[in-house]
């Protein structure tokens, strides 16, 4: 995929892998991010031909813009935008939700260009620095319409996840914010909660078990980022919480009472969701 000119706003692991993808393909890439050394160095990388400023009007002549932050500043910069975005035949974000930002991009007119986009490719570090090549390659990248995504969009929008190596699935808001309530975002808190029980122990990471060391693993994540999903998406993360809580509290009951019996069965029931559904 070489056409464009393609704006990137934000220029951290998701932005900044997606802009070193295309550039290497020969497209051409203008990148916005609020730190300007981010800026300045995937310049000196001859990654980003033009730097877009905070006034956006370089946005004027872009065919396909990338909402690259996090899921709360999506919304704000979507409507920063507004004014320069004639020409663009795509918009589409990275969020880790979407009801949001689809929301907001239908109030401001722009349904019709807009898919929401979801990589998942993530990592727990984060910035210009944590940004690479191929990152997407194998990836699933789940992709939202809106009530009147056109199918220049929605094609264009295909192209440009499956260029980078990536598999696109097309999903329902609302039924793919429930999902990764369960899919990602758990697993996040879950990681988060056990830091935080070690921590309070004392315990250093480094005293860990490889087990504990990949668990702990995404604590070391955006603190702002996960902060923002959590709002976003709080009403399936809760149910997400209370359903886990209750495996907790069955799992704690037979170590309580010492059945050996239910814990085997529960290990058993594991196992076989794992190969089952691998």
């Amino acid at each position: 995929m070489t056409d464009g000119p393609f704006a990137i706003l934000g220029l951290g692991l998701i932005g900044g892998s997606l802009a070193r993808d295309l550039a290497a393909d020969g497209a051409t890439v203008w990148g916005f991010d609020l730190n300007a050394q981010t800026v300045r160095e995937a310049q000196r990388e001859a990654i980003i031909s033009r730097a877009i400023d905070a006034e956006f009007s370089a946005l004027h002549e872009a065919e396909t813009v990338v909402l690259a932050v996090p899921v709360d500043v999506a919304p704000h910069l979507l409507e920063q935008a507004l004014p320069h975005v004639q020409r663009a035949r795509l918009i589409t974000d990275v969020g880790s939700t979407k009801r949001r930002i689809m929301q907001r991009a239908a109030a401001l007119g722009l349904a019709s260009i807009f898919v929401g986009s979801h990589p998942m490719a993530g990592d727990h570090r984060a910035g210009w620095a944590a940004s690479r090549r191929g990152l997407f390659a194998g990836a699933r990248v789940d992709l939202c319409r809106t009530n009147e995504t056109g199918s220049a969009a929605w094609s264009r929008a295909q192209t440009l996840w499956q260029s980078v190596g990536a598999e696109t699935t097309e999903r329902d808001a609302t039924t793919h914010d429930a999902d990764m309530a369960f899919a990602s975002h758990l697993p996040h808190l879950l990681s988060l909660a056990l830091a935080g029980t070690l921590s309070s122990r004392a315990f250093a990471r480094r005293h860990l078990g490889p087990a504990g060391k990949e668990m702990t693993r995404i604590a070391a994540s955006s603190a702002e980022m996960w902060a923002a999903i959590f709002e976003d998406n709080s009403v399936p993360v809760i149910d997400a919480l209370e359903t886990c809580l209750a495996q907790l509290g069955a799992l704690r009951g037979a170590i309580e009472r010492h059945d050996r019996k239910a814990i085997v069965e529960a290990f058993a029931a594991a196992n076989s969701w794992t190969e089952r559904t691998s």
